[in-house]
């Protein structure tokens, strides 16, 4: 009886893709500059994407705000943080009055001013050392006051749109240590799958589970003695 014909499929075959692999120097460019690890994986569009949201939303958020609304506070004068018996002192401190700027601060190297001014910070002078001078300097207690008061709900609406743009960044930053969504599969496999034929295998080493073929004995033929009378015939 003849053997049944491999049935035919016309659905293409699914291929195996490749292990996902954790790209932290993507994630490391990413906080520093949104979407920069994204074009460094080869993700262009999607990285223009997300420098192009994310630092709109940040910037415009600081403009509403009068470019003064991302900053950490000079905590000298301020009243002491116990936390669990614990007094803050020094960047823990300013953080607990300033709690926005940990969202902020996930927005990279735009919101690295902020660390600056406050190392710098010298309350003797009204703005700090170039080139920032007051870009994200922490505001005088007058200053804070006027800017609440004179812009309403502006400066307050301005640094929620800085925090967003880092809480978003946090988003990115997974993205490009992830790595792409949707991977393809082995060039090698692909080719194999389309019928072309593999690159042809070397010699296999000898192994234990390799091992060489034992020499067969040759099998010597079987003859009737020269002289001898012919074998089973009669005499």
């Amino acid at each position: 009886m003849a053997s049944a014909s491999p049935k035919a499929s016309s659905e293409p075959l699914e291929l195996p893709l490749p292990p996902v692999k954790l790209d932290p120097l993507a994630a490391l460019f990413s906080y520093l500059v949104p979407g920069l690890g994204q074009i460094y994986q080869g993700r262009i569009g999607k990285g223009l994407l997300f420098f192009a949201g994310l630092y709109t939303l940040f910037f415009y958020g600081m403009w509403m705000g009068q470019w003064r609304n991302v900053w950490l506070p000079d905590t000298h004068d301020l009243p002491d943080v116990v936390v669990l018996g614990q007094r803050l002192e020094g960047v823990p401190k300013a953080v607990s009055y300033r709690p926005q700027f940990v969202a902020q601060f996930f927005i990279g190297t735009a919101a690295w001013p902020a660390v600056y001014q406050y190392i710098k910070f010298d309350r003797t002078k009204d703005e700090g050392p170039p080139p920032f001078k007051k870009f994200q300097r922490a505001p005088t207690e007058e200053q804070l006051n006027e800017l609440q008061r004179n812009a309403s709900k502006r400066w307050d609406l301005g640094w929620v749109y800085t925090v967003i743009a880092g809480v978003l960044n946090l988003l990115v930053i997974y993205d490009a240590l992830a790595g792409p969504m949707f991977r393809d599969p082995p060039k090698w496999l692909e080719e194999q799958a389309a019928g072309k034929p593999a690159a042809p295998e070397g010699p296999k080493p000898l192994t234990a589970a390799n091992p060489p073929p034992e020499p067969v004995a040759p099998v010597a033929a079987a003859t009737n003695p020269p002289d001898g009378p012919p074998q089973g015939g009669a005499t």
